[in-house]
């Protein structure tokens, strides 16, 4: 059975990029760990904090891959401690952020536990093009694409 998308209406050319960011985000949404916040700093700012209790900073990347925001996180298994009961799990972790174009990070840090990465949105100029028409030599009535 093919799939048909909302992106493939003639009225809506070029967005072809913007289907795979909404696949790439479904699928990296299904995941719980670690819980993060997304606050708005301001008119421009954005700010994702994961709470990442346990991970020191050399434990933690953070990358940008084509507008995606990959964060992971991965703890070394400490091979000389003998654990009585192990409640706390050393696991490893990956959670993924789609950005829109235009939206940069700007710094991250880690205090307490907490994985702050700063992110700034610029705000979109509305911008209005004038668009040349052309005169034909005639031969053309106008109709682009008909077969005859």
């Amino acid at each position: 059975m093919t799939r048909v998308s909302v992106f493939s209406s003639p009225l809506l050319l070029g967005f072809d990029h913007m289907e795979r960011m909404i696949e790439r985000a479904a699928k990296s949404g299904g995941e719980g760990y670690p819980p993060y916040n997304i606050e708005q700093t301001g008119e421009d700012g954005l700010r994702i904090t994961l709470a990442v209790a346990g991970f020191a900073m050399s434990d933690l990347t953070i990358t940008l891959e084509d507008n995606q925001l990959v964060i992971r996180g991965r703890q070394a298994d400490d091979k000389d401690r003998i654990y009585l009961h192990r409640g706390i799990a050393a696991r490893q972790f990956q959670r993924a952020f789609v950005l829109a174009d235009g939206i940069q990070v700007t710094g991250a840090n880690l205090a307490n536990g907490l994985l702050h990465i700063e992110l700034l949105r610029p705000r979109p100029q509305p911008q209005v093009r004038q668009i040349q028409i052309n005169a034909g030599d005639g031969s053309d009535d106008g109709q682009i694409g008909v077969d005859r």
